[in-house]
């Protein structure tokens, strides 16, 4: 259950008291974008879509006019704009916020950590990952006692935060935690936050969000808001995998790109968070497997996977923290166990496989992926939990890229001689 923008994402802001940049829908009349207008100079034009697929402002998606006849022109264009296989739903106007500073701030649920985490950066406003390691932070939050003002201020001295910014960021940033703790949050990311100079004082403003619920979790009934926000269309592949959704284990994918080249087999709401963020479109979908699955579920998930992605894919992914309670060994069988009967029923395409997991009966596990590959005479690249995810998510990237350009033309020479 995901969403994105203001036009929702304000009432999350109003539960909690976080200032957040004023907001209209499409649907508002002439006279009234010309107040906003006269009112803030600018107004940042968006399309409007039901759950989340990011990357507007990179797919030229992100308009700012500044008079009535551009609003009405940006409106027109994206009103049912197309992005990453999905169709917007109307617009947003929101009020351009000058400010001379942006601030990128998230609260995610780790399976490295075992626990929620906060980054946070000054340089905000582009992908955090793209950032060198100086200019962020992520710091852990112990459950029991919250985000501390403290460790708010030790992250922006880090990261080179002009130190009139501080203060008022850490009088406001709490109150994000306050809402990522009572509302059934896995995910809450802010991308920009403009920090305003408002009535001679500054002020955090939200000018973006992203935002994950865990759907057995209800409070997130308590936002307000109606179920049917978080819908959206569902392709083939997503309500054949999401039929197999039972009481053990997570089988929920979102189909991100039908063209990617990536099959990322996820564990967990950190992995997802990391791979999702960091291999853009090259990913296929995003997905949470864990949950400790069963070896008739897993092996189901594989097979749909397999029977629509192999063929178009280049790297198979399987990525996750050092899980405490999801057996690997029963995970990889199943996942390897799909792809030695889909290869024996269809032929072998060559693709690259890339691991880093770690938990129960890790090696039991890598042994019986690394068997089935060799078999299978098919190239593999296995990372242990020690691995930090993004490191292993980055180099199947370079994988990916190399695979495209010159690795299977190689791989086949070999495997002819």
């Amino acid at each position: 259950m995901q969403l994105s923008g203001l036009r929702y994402g304000s009432r999350l802001f109003d539960l909690v008291e976080f200032p957040y940049a004023e907001v209209i829908t499409g649907g508002a009349n002439k006279d009234e974008i010309e107040h906003m207008l006269n009112k803030y100079g600018k107004l940042v034009v968006k399309p409007f879509f039901y759950g989340s697929v990011g990357k507007k402002g990179k797919a030229g998606l992100v308009k700012i006019v500044d008079n009535l006849v551009d609003a009405l022109k940006a409106k027109r264009e994206l009103y049912f704009a197309e992005h990453n296989g999905n169709r917007a739903n109307g617009v947003t106007m929101e009020a351009f916020v000058e400010a001379d500073l942006e601030v990128y701030f998230s609260i995610t649920a780790s399976s490295v950590h075992r626990k929620p985490v906060f980054t946070i950066s000054p340089f905000g406003g582009v992908d955090i990952e793209s950032l060198p390691e100086n200019k962020k932070k992520v710091v852990e939050i112990d459950p029991f006692s919250g985000l501390k003002s403290f460790d708010i201020t030790n992250a922006l001295i880090d990261t080179g935060c002009p130190q009139k910014f501080i203060s008022p960021l850490v009088r406001y940033l709490p109150k994000l935690w306050e809402l990522y703790e009572n509302y059934g949050f896995t995910t809450l990311e802010l991308n920009p936050i403009r920090v305003a100079k408002i009535n001679n004082k500054y002020i955090p403003v939200a000018c973006d969000l992203k935002a994950a619920f865990d759907q057995d979790n209800d409070g997130w009934k308590r936002t307000g808001l109606s179920s049917a926000i978080f819908q959206t269309d569902i392709s083939p592949f997503e309500s054949e995998i999401n039929k197999l959704r039972t009481y053990q284990g997570q089988s929920d994918v979102l189909e991100l790109n039908p063209k990617g080249t990536i099959i990322p087999f996820m564990f967990g709401g950190g992995a997802n968070s990391a791979a999702t963020e960091t291999l853009g479109e090259l990913a296929i979908f995003s997905s949470d497997f864990g949950g400790n699955p069963p070896y008739e579920k897993m092996y189901a998930i594989s097979k749909i996977v397999f029977e629509h992605w192999y063929e178009q894919a280049k790297v198979l992914l399987i990525i996750g923290g050092k899980a405490n309670n999801t057996d690997i060994y029963v995970t990889f069988k199943g996942i390897f166990d799909a792809l030695r009967d889909y290869v024996a029923e269809n032929g072998k395409k060559p693709i690259y496989t890339v691991i880093g997991r770690g938990g129960p009966n890790l090696v039991k596990g890598l042994f019986y992926a690394k068997d089935i590959l060799d078999t299978l005479h098919l190239p593999y690249k296995i990372f242990g939990f020690d691995t930090s995810m993004i490191l292993t998510i980055e180099y199947a990237k370079k994988i990916n890229d190399w695979w495209s350009k010159e690795g299977e033309k190689q791989y086949l020479k070999e495997i002819k001689k």
